[in-house]
């Protein structure tokens, strides 16, 4: 027995080294791989990630639908117009600082063009037309000293005899014949100082010269306007006058 104890050892020891093999390999295989470990893991960060983005969704369009609803809410719409600034756009219109007379702004296809350029488009064409500029009739028309082309406007309204007519027609002629001359008068002043200017012709005597007849020719226009203000108001009667202004506002 003893001398057969060698070969029977020999034979444990091959028949144990396969099992041990089999069953190491057995656990290698049925080990955890390191993404499969992972795998719970991120499905759950995943899971979070989602829960959250969708709660920051939800968050956020609450919070637009709540601001919208305050915003179309009448409370604020109020409130908004409520400190909204009241503006009022005259279009086409430029009101007075008295507040009385309203000049209309000229298309820019109907003003002539201005070959002084010291002068405007604008006021190169009232002065060629003989047109009102500068408010020039207001100390007489805010003293109930009307112009005669305003009464002669609402002639059927005022009752304006055959005799008031005349009268009237005489001196609204006079007067636009006198603004186009002095008109023409001013264009030609404003040429001569451009010129003295651009040749360096101008002095202290030009200067002088040219600028005070610059004033002469607007008082010669005042003048004949308030002339003619002054003729109107006594060719109508008081009432023709308060019916005449009432008009006019």
């Amino acid at each position: 027995m003893v001398k057969y104890l060698p070969v029977i050892i020999l034979c444990f020891l091959i028949f144990s080294v396969p099992v041990r093999a089999q069953s190491h390999a057995d656990s290698v295989a049925n080990r955890p791989t390191i993404d499969s470990a992972l795998k719970p893991v991120d499905t759950t960060v995943k899971k979070v990630a989602v829960h959250e983005d969708t709660a920051t969704v939800h968050h956020r369009a609450d919070s637009a639908a709540k601001r919208d609803a305050i915003i179309k809410s009448p409370v604020a719409d109020t409130a908004e117009k409520r400190l909204r600034p009241k503006m009022k756009i005259n279009k086409g219109k430029v009101a007075h600082p008295i507040g009385r007379s309203v000049v209309k702004q000229r298309p820019a296809d109907t003003l002539m063009h201005s070959p002084v350029k010291t002068l405007s488009d604008e006021r190169y064409t009232m002065l060629i037309r003989g047109e009102d500029f500068d408010h020039m009739s207001l100390a007489g028309e805010l003293n109930h000293y009307p112009l005669p082309d305003k009464a002669l406007k609402y002639k059927v309204q005022l009752g304006l005899n055959p005799g008031q007519l005349t009268q009237l027609k005489a001196i609204a002629a006079g007067l636009q014949r006198k603004k186009v001359e002095m008109g023409q008068d001013i264009i030609n002043n404003e040429r001569k100082l451009d010129t003295l200017f651009k040749t360096r012709q101008a002095d202290d005597g030009s200067i002088i010269f040219y600028t005070n007849r610059y004033g002469l020719y607007l008082g010669e226009i005042r003048n004949a306007v308030l002339q003619a203000c002054y003729k109107t108001e006594a060719i109508l009667s008081e009432a023709q006058i308060k019916k005449l202004e009432s008009l006019e506002k």
